[in-house]
């Protein structure tokens, strides 16, 4: 059975961001504290801050349009950069856009940090922005990333709908990292949910040594492609 060590843990409040860089052979849990949270991520290796998270090669090489336990999350290397180990929710929105400030400004109204300080309206572009600048990236190193607790239905005509309710409160998702991965958060609303106010749900977080994956580890043998993917992320540390 897999151990665990508590290393830190705190809270992050709706529309904040943070960054970390989550060191091979530890872990994130993010906890929806209240039910409904969104919480956007993007992932960079950190010692080649060129290699970062791709959506597309994540979704291709497992067969899936969704993410959840035993999902790992790829490089543009074909290196894992995390793997899902545990997750209570069932469903996390790999293909959705993230909010700007001019779709927040749209839909909710014009709330800027000059007038209403710390309860202005953030977005995940900004956000990301200012999280990636603390690591010398900027604009033109922004790509893909996961809507985590958020679920997407498409119809027919391909129109992507958002479904409420997908998280509840004390619902929970667990990253492990598989590579010293650059982990980029934030928790602004999703851009097609369809609440009209400006409410974004705080989250928890809590980062935790823990063991390396097994021979039988869920994630490394969910396919051939995952066992292929571990073998290059440990051969990365030879």
């Amino acid at each position: 059975m897999a151990s665990a060590c508590l290393l830190f843990e705190e809270e992050l409040r709706g529309g904040a961001s943070f960054a970390h860089v989550l060191k091979r052979g530890t872990s994130l849990r993010i906890t929806d504290l209240h039910g409904g949270a969104n919480v956007p991520i993007t992932l960079f290796n950190f010692e080649l801050l060129v290699e970062r998270y791709n959506m597309a090669d994540t979704l291709k090489q497992q067969h899936t349009a969704h993410l959840t336990q035993g999902h790992c999350l790829y490089s543009d290397m074909g290196r894992v950069l995390c793997s899902i180990t545990n997750d209570t929710v069932g469903w996390h929105d790999p293909i959705g856009a993230y909010s700007t400030r001019a779709s927040v400004a749209k839909k909710y109204g014009a709330h800027d940090y000059q007038e209403f300080r710390n309860d202005w309206y953030t977005s995940t572009r900004e956000n990301f922005l200012r999280e990636i600048g603390k690591f010398g990236l900027s604009i033109r190193d922004l790509q893909s990333h996961i809507n985590f607790f958020s679920k997407l239905q498409v119809d027919l005509t391909g129109s992507m709908h958002f479904v409420p309710g997908n998280s509840k409160a004390g619902d929970s998702v667990e990253l492990r990292s598989e590579m010293n991965t650059l982990v980029i958060i934030d928790t602004n609303p999703h851009p097609l949910d369809p609440n009209p106010n400006y409410e974004p749900k705080p989250v928890h977080l809590s980062f935790q040594r823990v063991d390396a994956p097994a021979a039988d580890d869920q994630c490394r043998n969910l396919c051939p492609e995952n066992i292929r993917g571990f073998i290059n992320s440990e051969r990365y540390f030879l």
